[in-house]
């Protein structure tokens, strides 16, 4: 073992800990390893390698396993930096290198730590189990706080509706009869910049960096990322020129939500002026009548209104207008990894707050078909059955090969559904028997989950215990009572 070529290894830390193990001090360790106290100091305290020699002479000495000395013997560096990221240790950054100073020289400690984070996290969960049950709020962020006020109203805000469609109304008014839906994002280019001044233009991806729009007022400009589709671009036209025109009366509206905090009111308007983007874009009465004449085609709904998927699907929840209801349909976004990152309906939303989706849902699946529509028909615990369907979606402004910017992928899932009793209205659901359909039992979160037994269970519920026996074997990797 070369340790003074490329691969020098220090091991302090290590070295030290042993030497305490067997009560040891340092003279007494260099003179049986045959070397002087200064330089073992030295050794400990990473400021000289440990030699093959000397690697050699510990195990001979002292009967060491060097493969046990070289591994470390707690908790490394990527547990405790994970452990640090909770929220729980918010406002208290941890270095990496004091991480590392804890993970290399007091591993029992270290240790310890991760025990102790563990038993709060599992409280934690059961706690949230539990308030997820019934129906409280534990832990609550920002965005939940954001979450959980627009669901409060159904998805649904009647005042963004009209302002959104007497806005189209009078971007189309001089405009010839039978326009492209895509000349409205010219209409809104040439508003910005007549009324406003804004000129938008489309920039290099690397001169973007991390932003994918920004607003240079000092210059009058909207500057736009290469990565962003054409739809995006447009409803990035469409939000700047809401927040110029109507950011005062989106700034009563959040005010008037009287939030916790600055960040969750923040949060609102954001939510608020995207509401209103999508209402210029998509007039309500305009997009509800097309819905219904299409039979909830998204395709023809994306053309009609030269909007992206997510953007047509995310309206599909909003049409709660009391005079002209459209289907009520929930959306919810994953990304490949299970992380939830929106959660809307119009109506009842069939899955818990806290936590991922079941993998027994199609949404998942959606990844295996990159573009293309999955339905599925599922059941819930309670016994309502839903009409489904899931499609991959790109997230715009994300990294290629080399870390260049990406304008292509299939990264998220788009999960849309609907109760059973209105997929008659759905094109996606014609030639289906849906009075004697095929049903996939699914549950919510695997920690929230009592659905036993299933295959494709992840982990243990929260709140009931294993019943683990090694005469038979289950098909569920956590079996219970």
């Amino acid at each position: 073992m070369d340790a003074t070529g490329d691969r020098k290894l220090f091991l302090g830390a290590r070295l030290k800990r042993l030497r305490r193990d067997l009560s040891l001090t340092q003279t007494a360790m260099a003179a049986d390893l045959r070397v002087s106290p200064s330089y073992l100091n030295h050794i400990e305290r990473n400021q000289r390698p440990v030699s093959a020699q000397l690697l050699l002479r510990l195990a001979e000495t002292y009967d060491v396993d060097l493969r046990a000395l070289g591994r470390p013997s707690g908790p490394d560096l990527a547990q405790l930096t994970e452990l640090f990221t909770d929220p729980l240790f918010e406002g208290l950054p941890v270095p990496r290198h004091e991480a590392l100073q804890l993970a290399e020289e007091a591993p029992a400690a270290a240790e310890a730590l991760v025990r102790l984070y563990r038993a709060f996290a599992d409280r934690r969960d059961r706690e949230r189990v539990e308030a997820d049950r019934l129906g409280v709020a534990t832990d609550v962020t920002a965005a939940d706080h954001v979450r959980d006020f627009i669901q409060s109203r159904d998805n649904h805000f009647p005042e963004l509706d009209t302002l959104g469609e007497a806005l189209h109304a009078e971007l189309t008014s001089g405009a010839a009869p039978g326009l492209p839906s895509e000349s409205l994002d010219v209409l809104i280019r040439a508003r910005l910049l007549s009324r406003h001044g804004l000129s938008v233009r489309v920039m290099p991806a690397e001169v973007m960096v991390e932003w994918t729009r920004r607003y240079d007022p000092h210059r009058g400009r909207l500057l736009l990322s290469e990565s962003l589709s054409p739809s995006s671009r447009a409803f990035a036209c469409a939000y700047q020129l809401v927040l110029i025109e109507l950011g005062a009366r989106l700034d009563e509206m959040a005010d008037a939500a009287s939030l916790p905090d600055r960040a969750a009111r923040d949060l609102l308007k954001i939510a608020l002026t995207n509401a209103l983007s999508a209402a210029v874009l998509m007039p309500y009465a305009a997009f509800r009548r097309a819905a219904e004449e299409t039979g909830y085609d998204l395709s023809r709904l994306m053309a009609r209104f030269s909007v992206g998927f997510e953007q047509a699907a995310h309206r599909l929840t909003t049409l709660s207008r009391p005079t002209a209801r459209g289907v009520p349909f929930f959306l919810m976004r994953v990304d490949q990894a299970g992380n939830v990152s929106k959660r809307f309906a119009s109506d009842a939303f069939p899955f818990a707050r806290l936590g991922g989706a079941c993998p027994r849902w199609k949404l998942y699946s959606a990844f295996r078909t990159p573009g293309r529509i999955v339905t599925q028909i599922i059941e819930t615990p309670d016994g309502r059955r839903w009409f489904t369907l899931a499609r991959t979606v790109t997230r715009h402004g994300g990294q290629s090969w080399g870390g260049e910017p990406s304008t292509e992928g299939h990264d998220l899932a788009i999960g849309l559904g609907c109760e059973l009793r209105h997929a008659h209205r759905l094109v996606y659901a014609r030639g289906l028997d849906l009075e004697r359909p095929q049903v996939t039992p699914i549950g919510p979160a695997c920690r929230l989950c009592d659905r036993h037994p299933c295959a494709e269970r992840a982990a243990p519920p929260a709140d009931r215990p294993l019943t683990v026996d090694d005469w038979s074997k289950s098909v569920s990797a956590y079996p219970f009572g």
